[in-house]
């Protein structure tokens, strides 16, 4: 007991020994001398299992919250950069990670331990726990990054992770890898439905899953459901990938398709995966960017770019690549993750035993699946003007 009291103890002086380098306090007079009334420190607890210590502190009246935020340094200073601040107003808790933020996170489906029915991996997180959403729940993503950050190899991770939980009678991939990187991978395995390189094979896709979208949402009201998962029978998931989508800024067409999958595509079980170097605040308009409820932000140039993907300053400060902060609308707080990496070889490993065997591919037939596959199946539940 007296062992743990000291341990506290020196904890808490460490703490309050941060308070005044940061002069994180009231300031007040006694004579000549300038004094400080400093937070108070309600509670120190030491999680062994996470190896974690956690501070609940209250800020004295008349403190500025944002001071902690501002002076969010002085703590990495004195701890170290793995650190988690939270609270809102008076009562914050700071948690610090006793192990190490890893570099790197090895690629391992097994491990990642999926749930949901759309399930999105993100990476590690501060806790040392793996971290991963459902779409379903949260859809449509952006992904956001300068060269390097680890934003391809995210999004290549994302794909290659859908196709082992998913088979392709559920899970129907529409790519469109508009720089010509590395979406090429995925061609031939048998989930993905169309690959398109140019805005105009892709505007060809966007108009067949508009059809497929009013026929889905026909059902809907056929049924007098909220939810294609609720009507009867199964449709796929369908998730339309688009690498790149900056450069349909000046496709007006195709652009206005996006942003109505973004508006109702949750309903229809159709979802987005947009992936971008450089945000663009014109592109990303007020509708799209609300709609787009989970966002992944890589190094960013600047501040300003960080604020276009994330409303938050940060995504410059990160260093590491395949680290980033990631922004779910549900969630107050952003969640700083490393990313899995996996190689594009390993990827490809991965990715053979799901390829469409012999030479006949329905990528053959550029953008036709849509009119001769999905809509008729849909078609097969009944005539819809009944």
């Amino acid at each position: 007991m007296v062992k743990q009291w000291l341990v506290k103890q020196r904890a808490k002086g460490q703490l309050l020994q941060a308070f005044k380098a940061g002069e994180i306090g009231i300031p007040h007079k006694t004579g000549e001398q300038r004094l400080f009334r400093y937070p108070k420190i309600n509670d120190i607890r030491f999680n062994y299992e996470r190896k974690t210590l956690t501070y609940v502190f209250t800020l004295p009246y008349g403190v500025d919250p944002k001071i902690l935020k501002k002076k969010e340094y002085v703590f990495q200073q004195f701890f170290s950069k793995s650190i988690e601040l939270k609270g809102e107003i008076k009562t914050f808790t700071l948690t610090v990670f006793v192990t190490q933020f890893p570099n790197e996170v090895k690629y391992d489906y097994a491990a990642m331990k999926l749930k949901g029915k759309l399930p999105i991996p993100v990476g590690l997180d501060t806790n040392g726990a793996f971290y991963f959403y459902d779409m379903v729940k949260n859809p449509h993503l952006l992904i956001a990054g300068e060269t390097g950050s680890g934003k391809s190899t995210q999004a290549r991770s994302i794909i290659t992770t859908l196709i082992q939980h998913l088979p392709p009678e559920d899970l129907h991939l529409y790519l469109c890898d508009l720089k010509l990187g590395d979406f090429h991978i995925f061609r031939k395995v048998e989930h993905v439905k169309s690959f398109d390189t140019e805005a105009v094979g892709l505007k060809t896709t966007l108009l067949g899953l508009k059809k497929l979208m009013k026929k889905r949402g026909m059902l809907l009201l056929k049924h007098e459901v909220s939810h294609i998962d609720d009507v009867p029978g199964k449709q796929p998931y369908i998730i339309l990938a688009i690498d790149e989508v900056a450069l349909l800024k000046k496709e007006k067409e195709c652009m206005e398709i996006v942003e109505e999958i973004s508006s109702i595509g949750r309903a229809l079980g159709v979802f987005l995966i947009l992936s971008m170097q450089r945000p663009d605040a014109k592109l990303l308009d007020g509708k799209l960017k609300i709609n787009l409820t989970v966002r992944m932000a890589f190094r960013s140039a600047d501040g300003i770019n960080s604020r276009i993907v994330i409303d938050k300053v940060g995504a410059e400060k990160l260093e590491q690549t395949g680290r980033m902060l990631l922004k779910i609308q549900s969630e107050r707080e952003l969640k700083e993750i490393q990313a899995p990496y996996l190689t594009i070889e390993g990827a490809k490993m991965i990715l053979e035993g799901y390829k469409v065997q012999g030479e006949e591919n329905l990528l053959e037939a550029k953008n036709e699946p849509l009119e001769c596959e999905e809509l008729e199946r849909v078609d097969d539940w009944g005539e819809l003007d009944e």
